[in-house]
Formats: structure tokens, sequence, C-alpha cells
């Protein structure tokens, strides 16, 4: 049986990375081939990621930057030709709801392909959101979805899809939390940065909504001054959200901050282990809420929703609007240990790839 699964940006890369190793171990008679779009293209946002995993892509279509509807179209295009050339699979899976995600999915239906999605049924209901309308697409075209919480059961029932061909089977970003504890625990990240364990706090900020205007950066601003009056700050810096400190000139407001550490994007060891040892996180991502609730580590969201809601009713995450006192409110509770402690989710373990292989062994 062959199964091509389709990556093309960093937080699928962690998606996929126990697939080759499960297979070979448990399924030698899956065939799994992984494709790289390209969609994250340079050393820093994939090459490095797939090194520390030790699985390079089988097959990388090396898609140019683009415009989304021209990235999509050059996906198609490439993916086509590829599969002129090595054949048809049996199964073509895609992870997420990036863009990668909702091209692999019109790809195999217009060649009749099975599709499977992991992390589907996973909903925002924020039709502002580019990812929100990727997700439904890629749902409305699979034939197995792969469900990583409750949430995303209760959706997809809503949705009137089959219930014979929705599986809970959990989380495959944890997979790869778990199986690389070791390297984790020996990166040497907070030697580097001079920072000591439960003495800092982790800010990652890049979605649009967040950095793409100059108010809503503004505020981000403030809170990196008023963080630095009591914490030592990191901040791994996304290149868009750089790129617009300094086109809104805000750079000069914070350049002098002693306690603010910037730094590239991390490799996947180095930000783990961020993540880890950390007294908090501040974030508008969407990964990051998963990681941060297996670590039990407190997460604020700076979000108005988020497809992710097991995070905040069983995790460690709280969904917060960009108001400074309030994320004030929340960081005393943190402090004063009031915060809620949370839990791991059901089948947050490190085999959800087990699981999918399994099911998709026997279809």
């Amino acid at each position: 049986m062959k199964i091509y699964i389709l990556v093309g940006t960093r937080p699928n890369f962690i998606k996929v990375t126990q697939f080759k190793k499960v297979a070979a171990k448990v399924y030698p008679q899956l065939i799994i081939k992984l494709i790289h779009t390209g969609q994250h293209y340079d050393e820093k946002m994939a090459a490095i990621f797939f090194n520390q995993f030790n699985t390079e892509p089988d097959y990388f279509l090396n898609i140019a930057p683009n415009q989304p509807n021209l990235q999509i179209a050059d996906i198609l295009i490439k993916l086509q030709q590829l599969v002129d050339e090595i054949g048809k699979p049996d199964w073509f899976i895609v992870p997420g709801d990036v863009n990668s995600t909702m091209a692999g999915a019109i790809f195999a239906n217009k060649n009749n392909i099975k599709l499977a999605h992991l992390e589907a049924g996973l909903r925002s209901f924020d039709s502002s959101m580019p990812e929100e309308h990727n997700r439904v697409v890629t749902d409305c075209l699979s034939d197995l979805f792969f469900v990583t919480e409750s949430s995303g059961l209760t959706n997809l029932l809503n949705e009137n899809k089959d219930k014979s061909k929705i599986h809970f089977v959990g989380n495959t970003m944890i997979d790869t939390m778990v199986a690389f504890e070791n390297e984790i625990e020996n990166s040497e990240i907070l030697n580097q940065l001079n920072v000591q364990a439960d003495k800092f706090v982790l800010l990652t900020m890049h979605r649009p909504a967040t950095v793409d205007n100059k108010e809503e950066l503004s505020k981000l601003i403030a809170l990196i001054l008023s963080l630095s009056k009591t914490y030592k700050i990191i901040f791994p810096v996304h290149p868009r959200t750089l790129k617009n400190i300094k086109d809104f000139n805000l750079q000069g407001k914070i350049e002098t901050v002693s306690e603010l550490i910037f730094t590239d994007p991390l490799d996947y060891f180095a930000f783990q282990k961020l993540v880890k040892y950390c007294q908090f996180i501040i974030t508008d991502s969407g990964g990051i809420q998963e990681e941060s609730t297996f670590r039990k580590k407190p997460c604020l969201t700076i979000r108005p929703n988020t497809e992710r809601p097991i995070t905040v009713i069983e995790g460690s995450n709280t969904l917060i609007t960009f108001d400074l006192l309030k994320i004030e409110q929340l960081i005393l509770e943190i402090e004063n240990g009031t915060y809620k402690t949370g839990s791991i989710p059901k089948y947050w373990d490190g085999k959800a790839t087990a699981r999918i292989l399994e099911i998709i062994a026997q279809a």
C-alpha cells in the first residue's frame, strides 16, 4: 500500500515525524513517501527541522514564495507532474490547515485518490482566518478523519460526516515531543541565551491580525515594555513580525530593553526546551497552545477564538484579548499559584501515529 504525505510548513513537519518509523517497525507493507511543497522554504523555516528529525522529504516541489492562490496553483501543477512520474498512491494524507493542506486535498479529490486528514474537525468558527477555510474544504473532501480532540468529533458529526470514517486517535504533534524528549532536554539553548529555568517568559507573535497593522503591533510593544519590568523575555521573532516592527518604526521603543532577548526562528529542540522551562507563554499561535498544554505550562493566547478548545477546557491555555490589564491579572494568578494547572487530553500519549497507521492498514 502506497501512502503519500504532503507537508509545507514547520508546524506540519512536526506532525509527521513518526510515520516512517512506525511503518518500518510495525507495518512494513506500507510504503510511505513524504512530499514537501516548499511553502516554508528557507533554511531556518524548513531544512533545519528535517535535519533534526533525521527524515528528509522524498520529493520536494520547490514552489516559489507567492500569493496564496498562485502558490496553491503551483502545488497542484507540480503535484500532478510528480504523480504522473511516480504513480498514484492508495492514500494521500494531509496534516493541518495551511494552503499546502487544501491544495493536497483538492489534488487528491480530482485524481480519485483516497484522502485522510490529520487534525480533522478543528474549527475556530472565524471566517476571517484563512486557515478556517482550508480546514473546512479539506474535511469536505476527505475519506478518513483523524481527530485530535473531542471538539473535532462534535464538529464533524454536526456537519453530517460519516461517523464510521471518523477516528479519535490523538495528536501526532505530541508523538514528536515524546519521541525526541532526550534531544529536547539536551538542547543548550538556556545556556546560550544565559537564562535560568522558570525565570523567563516565552513570547511568540506572528498572525496577521496581531502584527500586520501598527495599532495592534503597538500593543505588542506596550506588552513587552510592561513585561520587561519584571521578567526576562525570550522572543523568537517571525520574519514578518520583525519586518513590520521595522516598517512601522517601532524598533526604537524596544531595542534598548535589556530584558528582551530577540532570537531568529529556533530549531525544534531549542524551542521545545524553552516551552518546557519557561515560567509562562504569551502567544497567538495554534500549535503552542497544544505544546504548552502537554507541558502543563500556563499559556495566554491573544486571540478571540481557538480551533483547539480542549487546550482551554482541559489544558493550561487561556484565550484573552489584547488588554494589558487583563493580561497582568492573569500573570498575577500565575505568580501566586492560583492559575489553573490543566491536564493532558485523552490520547495525547505519543501513540497517535500508530493508531492512524493501524486504521489505514486495515482500510
